[in-house]
């Protein structure tokens, strides 16, 4: 893989800025923020009254945690758009989540917030190792989800070429890689692995395509799975982080020339990290829940909103921004089976590390009585030997006993078994 590290004469100023100047923009703009979310949207006045705060108290960044949290419910309860700083008239784009467990989450931008997020995701792009001139295939999902937008208006702002392909049909998907011979793809990394298998079911050679870099988010992913596509494309495969409540992507971005985790772009959002029981800010590097504010957004702004996600704070490298872990988990998608806690990124993890099995699988959770039980149904390989599979099969679930500590049941099943995601991978069934 060729050095794709960008020169450091295209970075912007604040890429490069002193720590202590990032610090001082920031408390700047956390002032702002959190006085527009109080003069301008009457849940956040309710809820820092009630916790007995006032922008006027924010003097210092540790003094944010004076204020409240504010989580998916607090959006949900103020279904459409009571969470909006600015007449309605001047809002420029509404996303939404999809509101498959209750009301859908809204979220809206100015103009000036689409130019902000435009901004960042060139950022994040050119981070990646894209440059201006690249062509970008764009394989997330378009319409409310923020992926396929927040990616496409990115890339055409670092002043690259945008093949809008979205998700699904995937052969299509093959036949464009092949025929437009792009630099950069975008997509979750679960439906990259899709592309990669159709791709060899087509009898193309995936280290063969033009492809140079993968920016892979929307799910965690383990350091498992980017040696796997590695491995597979010959490419890049860089890590990109955001959520719609908090922006879309682009909130934080591996960089190409380190990979050892994501680069917050502090000078737009301020990262905490929080002990997810009793809601103390913890010190870097100690491992918690990741909380968000929101500095320069103007249609919504977010004040330390909980991201359910778990990682930790690390010093910058790459960047002066510190840096978030790979996300290990999230702290809703946690399993516990019969006293343990595990994370299917977990069993990845695991399964990688079996040459027979591939990594296309599904956590069902039932229950006999009072007891949870856990199966991890995954596929074997296409060229692996079906016995040598299931024996795989065994050594995994021995693997899972000794390194987690939990009793799990292993199905291997036939290639092309477990659903296909165009998005977002669905790890867990609940079939309790």
């Amino acid at each position: 893989m060729e050095d794709l590290a960008p020169r450091p004469e295209t970075l912007e100023p604040i890429e490069r800025a002193p720590v202590g100047q990032l610090r001082e923009l920031q408390l700047e703009r956390l002032r702002w923020s959190v006085r527009h979310a109080y003069d301008n949207v009457p849940h956040y006045r309710r809820s820092f009254e009630t916790a007995g705060a006032h922008p006027d108290d924010l003097r210092t960044l540790d003094d944010l945690a004076r204020f409240p949290f504010t989580v998916k419910d607090d959006l949900r309860a103020n279904y459409p758009f009571g969470m909006f700083a600015v007449p309605r008239e001047q809002i420029a784009r509404v996303h939404a989540s999809s509101g498959t467990t209750g009301r859908p989450t809204v979220v809206g931008y100015t103009r000036d917030d689409l130019r902000t997020w435009s901004r960042l995701m060139a950022r994040s792009i050119r981070a990646s190792g894209g440059k201006p001139g690249d062509v970008v295939h764009v394989a997330y999902g378009y319409g409310l989800f923020t992926g396929g937008l927040g990616a496409h208006y990115g890339a055409e702002e670092l002043g690259c070429t945008v093949v809008p392909v979205s998700g699904g049909m995937t052969e299509r998907q093959v036949l464009l890689i092949n025929d437009f011979k792009p630099d950069v793809i975008m997509v979750t990394p679960s439906y990259m692995l899709a592309i990669v298998d159709e791709m060899e079911r087509q009898g193309v050679d995936p280290r063969a395509s033009s492809l140079k870099v993968g920016i892979f988010g929307a799910e965690p992913w383990t350091e498992d799975m980017r040696r796997e596509l590695e491995q597979r494309l010959d490419m890049h495969a860089v890590d990109i982080y955001g959520l719609s409540e908090v922006m879309g992507p682009g909130v934080a971005n591996e960089c190409v020339e380190t990979k050892d985790g994501l680069h917050v772009w502090e000078d737009h959002f301020y990262p905490e990290i929080v002990d997810p029981v009793t809601g103390d800010v913890l010190p870097d590097g100690e491992l918690g829940e990741l909380v968000f504010t929101s500095l320069t957004k103007k249609a919504m702004p977010v004040i330390r909103y909980r991201t359910r996600d778990l990682t930790r704070l690390l010093p910058g490298t790459a960047r002066p921004m510190r840096r978030i872990e790979k996300i290990t988990g999230r702290a809703d998608d946690m399993l516990i089976v019969r006293g343990v806690n595990l994370f299917p990124t977990q069993i990845e993890e695991l399964i990688l590390r079996t040459p027979e099995l591939s990594p296309h699988f599904q956590c069902v959770l039932t229950r006999e009585g009072r007891l949870d039980d856990l199966t991890v149904k995954v596929e074997r390989r296409p060229n692996a030997d079906p016995d040598a599979a299931r024996q795989a099969g065994d050594l995994l679930a021995q693997r899972v006993k000794n390194t987690i500590g939990v009793t799990i049941a292993v199905d291997v099943i036939e290639p092309e078994q477990v659903e296909r995601s165009m998005g977002k991978m669905r790890r867990i069934i609940d079939a309790r």
